[in-house]
């Protein structure tokens, strides 16, 4: 996620980060750069102006604090300077008291609102709430199957209501559905349009002035840029919207739209998608987009994606394991599983600090979603008694294995060496009275041991 406008940075920075004076000259050299980024990043003009121009305003002159150097002092401004052009505060959803509360998702066809519906959906039932989706496109009919396929799959309250004369009985009848249903929030996906039409928004106000919604959402796609930027202008003219959904955040390198929206209408994002998987629907946090951009990574999202895949009980059920040296490849993969649902490598590492300049300088090197494919095959290969006692992996069984996963014997035998040393290091640190892994995980798989 924001690739490409992290390495700008990066790179634009790097001269000041050191010095041991901030001038003028470097100041302005330094900006200038970091302008040329922001424009790359597909932001506009007058918005990337303004932040230069913001940031110049507070570097030149200011008291360094102490122990702190003026390159570093520089670095925070810029940082400050980000969050601010993000939002700075995080906005969750705004609810008034009556139930049940009503959420109108909006947007051009493509942008993902349909699925990004079920998403957050399930991001509210994880968070306490009964959802209720209701498929409001009276012009697709597939655009409803695929909503209630969805919601089926992932065991959420869907209306069934079919036939509706107007979409506004039609959200009138799902409302009272919802209540019925003992639903506290009603998502409603509304169609996806081709462009801003004045009788399809007359439409949609018809439904606000029905229902009052409490949210109007709108759902863009973050890699179409400045484009993201002008529909999100268009429909907050027209409809007034209260925030916006960003998706394929995980694909988006550049992030013009992150970085222009809030400027250009004032209204915040509020959530991101950062993968097709139903639960890669996150809050956006302003500081910890920033702090990945400059990278400082972002230990705090890091940190609640593994709190939501962690099993505490099997937590602690691995830790009992070794504590007794009893790990094994079956309890190494069942690792694996987890750390697959937290996100690939790559996203994992991106949340790291300084992990971008390591990533850059190490280039091609390593391929850590790839060496864990080809971990996975091995594993795949082996027999239940193989894997439960690494010990038996003689050399027939591992090249009738390497046979298996379509790899090289030698690519066996360092996994099988690897594994083993791992074993040897979780029980030097058993002994230093540490477990052997960080909340029941152990070493992230395709770094540390595994390379």
């Amino acid at each position: 996620m924001l690739e490409a406008i992290s390495e700008r940075f990066s790179e634009s920075l790097r001269a000041i980060r050191g010095v041991g004076k901030i001038t003028a000259k470097n100041i302005q050299d330094t900006l200038d750069d970091v302008k040329k980024a922001l424009l790359e990043a597909d932001v506009a003009y007058d918005i990337a102006q303004r932040f230069a121009t913001t940031v110049q305003e507070k570097a030149i002159g200011t008291r360094v604090v102490q122990s702190v150097t003026p390159g570093q002092q520089f670095i925070k401004i810029v940082y400050e300077e980000l969050v601010a052009l993000f939002g700075v505060e995080s906005h969750g959803l705004a609810f008034r008291g009556r139930t049940p509360h009503r959420i109108m998702l909006v947007g051009l066809q493509g942008a993902g609102k349909t699925t990004t519906a079920v998403k957050l959906a399930y991001h509210l039932r994880a968070n306490g709430r009964r959802p209720y989706l209701v498929p409001a496109d009276l012009t697709r009919p597939a655009a409803a199957l695929q909503l209630r396929i969805l919601a089926r799959e992932n065991q959420l309250d869907v209306d069934e209501t079919d036939n509706a004369r107007s979409l506004v009985k039609l959200v009138s009848a799902a409302l009272d559905a919802a209540r019925k249903a003992g639903a506290d929030t009603v998502i409603i996906d509304t169609a996806g349009r081709l462009h801003i039409d004045t009788a399809e928004i007359d439409e949609l106000k018809a439904v606000q002035r029905r229902i009052e919604p409490d949210e109007v959402l709108l759902v863009a796609d973050a890699m179409t840029g400045q484009r993201a930027v002008e529909i999100a202008t268009a429909f907050d003219q027209a409809l007034g919207i209260t925030g916006v959904i960003l998706t394929k955040m995980d694909g988006d390198a550049r992030g013009g739209a992150a970085l222009s929206i809030y400027s250009a209408i004032g209204k915040p994002i509020k959530f991101v998608g950062v993968g097709e998987k139903i639960d890669r629907l996150e809050p956006f946090h302003p500081d910890r987009v920033a702090g990945r951009i400059l990278d400082m990574g972002d230990v705090v999202t890091l940190v609640e994606r593994a709190q939501a895949v962690i099993d505490e009980k099997k937590a602690e059920a691995l830790q009992q394991k070794i504590n007794r040296n009893q790990f094994t490849i079956d309890d190494f993969l069942e690792q694996l599983t987890m750390i697959r649902k937290i996100g690939s490598v790559e996203s994992i590492l991106g949340m790291l600090p300084g992990m971008g300049q390591i990533k850059k300088a190490l280039g091609q090197v390593q391929q850590p979603e790839q060496e864990l494919h080809r971990i996975e095959a091995i594993i795949g290969s082996m027999t239940r008694t193989e894997r439960q006692n690494h010990l038996l992996l003689n050399q027939s069984r591992r090249r009738r294995i390497a046979s298996g996963a379509g790899v090289s014997v030698t690519d066996v035998n360092r996994f099988v060496k690897q594994f083993g040393l791992m074993k040897e290091m979780m029980k030097k640190m058993k002994k230093l009275g540490k477990g052997g892994g960080l909340d029941g995980l152990p070493f992230p798989p395709g770094i540390g041991p595994f390379r």
